[in-house]
C-alpha cells in the first residue's frame, strides 16, 4: 500500500471541490477528482502539483457508478483511499407550491441520495486505512435553520448533518472519522445561477443585496484539513453560519421572527 495519503473529491471539477483539491494536493496528498463535468476536472488537474491527481467522471445519483470510481482511484492511489469529501450538490430555490417534480427530484438525489451512497461505498475503503481515515461531507449554512423558499435544499443540508452525526456514532468502532462542512455564502459557480426556474436574479446579487458576506473557497479548504486532522463534529465557516448557529441556539424566537420577516411571495 502507497505511503502518501489519498482523498477522493466529489464535485472536483469547480469550487468547494477544486479547492479542497489544491489544498491538499500543495500539502502531498494524492487526489482524486470526480464531477460529471470532465472538462472542469481537467482544468483542476492543470491546478495542482504533476502527477497528483486521478478523475474519474461520476454522477453521485448511481451507486453502482460509486463502486466503479473508488476501486479505480484506490488502484491508481496505491491501494488506499484516506478520506472521501462528499462535496456534489446543487442548488435548489423557490416557493415549494410551485416547484415542478423533477426540481425537487433532483436536489434529493444529488444532495442527499449522493451522499448515504457515497458513504456507503467509501465505508470499505476507509475501514482500510483507520485509525486516521474519514468521511467529510459538504452541508451548508442552510442545514442550521430553515429559511423561505428554501424547503428543499434545506432539507437536503439538515440530513447531510444528521448523516454525519449518525455515522460519527456508527463508524466510532472502526476508527473512521465523520464530520460535516456547514458553509454560508461561498464563492463559487452556484452563486452564479438563479437557484429557480422562476427567478431571474442571481444568488450572487441577493447575497450581496442582503448585506451578506461571499466567503473565499479556501476558507472551506482549511476547514476540511481541520476536519480530517481535529475531532469536531460540525465545522461553521463563513460569519453567516456562526451568526446563525449562535441565533439559532441561544434565540430561537427572534432568529424564528427575523426569518419570516424575510419571506417575500412571487411577484411582490
Amino acid at each position: 500500500m502507497s505511503e502518501r495519503r489519498a482523498i477522493f473529491i466529489t464535485g472536483g471539477g469547480s469550487g468547494i471541490g477544486r479547492a479542497v483539491a489544491i489544498y491538499f494536493a500543495e500539502r502531498g496528498w494524492f487526489v482524486g477528482l470526480a464531477d460529471v463535468n470532465e472538462l472542469g476536472m481537467q482544468d483542476t488537474e492543470g491546478l495542482l502539483p504533476g502527477g497528483f491527481a486521478y478523475s474519474h467522471k461520476l454522477d453521485v445519483r448511481d451507486r453502482a457508478a460509486w463502486d466503479v470510481a473508488l476501486e479505480a482511484f484506490s488502484t491508481a492511489a496505491g491501494g488506499r483511499i484516506d478520506v472521501v469529501f462528499n462535496n456534489a450538490g446543487i442548488g435548489s430555490g423557490g416557493e415549494l407550491a410551485t416547484m415542478a417534480k423533477d426540481e425537487i427530484d433532483r436536489c434529493l438525489d444529488v444532495n442527499l441520495r449522493g451522499v448515504l451512497y457515497g458513504a456507503q461505498a467509501a465505508y470499505p475503503y476507509l475501514k482500510k486505512t483507520a485509525p486516521g481515515s474519514a468521511l467529510i461531507n459538504t452541508a451548508s449554512a442552510a442545514g442550521i435553520m430553515g429559511s423561505a423558499s428554501m424547503s428543499v435544499y434545506c432539507a437536503t443540508k439538515f440530513g447531510v448533518r444528521g448523516i454525519a452525526e449518525s455515522l460519527d456514532a456508527e463508524w466510532a468502532v472502526d476508527g473512521i472519522k465523520v464530520a460535516s462542512i456547514c458553509p454560508s455564502f461561498i464563492d463559487t459557480p452556484l452563486l452564479d445561477g438563479t437557484g429557480s426556474r422562476n427567478s431571474n436574479e442571481l444568488i450572487r446579487d441577493r447575497v450581496t443585496g442582503a448585506g451578506l458576506e461571499i466567503t473565499p473557497a479556501v476558507e472551506v479548504a482549511e476547514a476540511v484539513w481541520k476536519a480530517v486532522h481535529g475531532d469536531d463534529l460540525h465545522y461553521l465557516v463563513g460569519k453567516t453560519a456562526k451568526k446563525l448557529n449562535f441565533a439559532k441556539r441561544w434565540m430561537p424566537g427572534k432568529a424564528r421572527k427575523q426569518a419570516r420577516g424575510t419571506f417575500k411571495p412571487l411577484g411582490q
